[in-house]
């Protein structure tokens, strides 16, 4: 069985190979996702920086180009609260920023407490330990 590698050299490489425009939004969305739940385990996978409850995928950052994205696993669950979640998956949603744009720190954190919440109600089927 594949496990991810959860060590924090592994985390810093991840933000290191980042383009030196888009770590500050990465470093920031990190900070504010920890501190609103500082239990979340920490994983590189797919390219991106996934955040566990339990072992199960609950968050990620996913970098792209021009913008970042804060894609919540199971977002579908939360659409009713946070209207502003994009996607149309049958889970997975996200809230998009550009690099230039600041982070709103309030929705993170009520987003972060939300996904925890349901993740600890339900967990759901996707585990880190794919």
């Amino acid at each position: 069985m594949r496990h991810l590698v959860r060590s924090a050299a592994l985390i810093e490489a991840w933000f290191d190979m980042l383009p030196p425009q888009q770590q500050p939004s990465a470093r920031a969305l990190q900070t504010l996702v920890l501190r609103a739940a500082p239990s979340l385990g920490q994983a590189v996978k797919w390219g991106n920086l996934i955040f566990t409850v339990h072992h199960f995928h609950a968050l990620a950052i996913a970098p792209y180009k021009s913008h970042v994205h804060l894609q919540v696993f199971r977002g579908a669950a939360l659409v009713g609260r946070f209207p502003m979640l994009e996607g149309t998956g049958r889970g997975l949603r996200h809230l998009k920023w550009r690099y230039s744009q600041p982070l709103d720190e309030e929705l993170i954190a009520d987003l972060v407490h939300a996904t925890v919440q349901l993740m600890q109600q339900q967990p759901g089927p996707t585990t880190a330990d794919d």
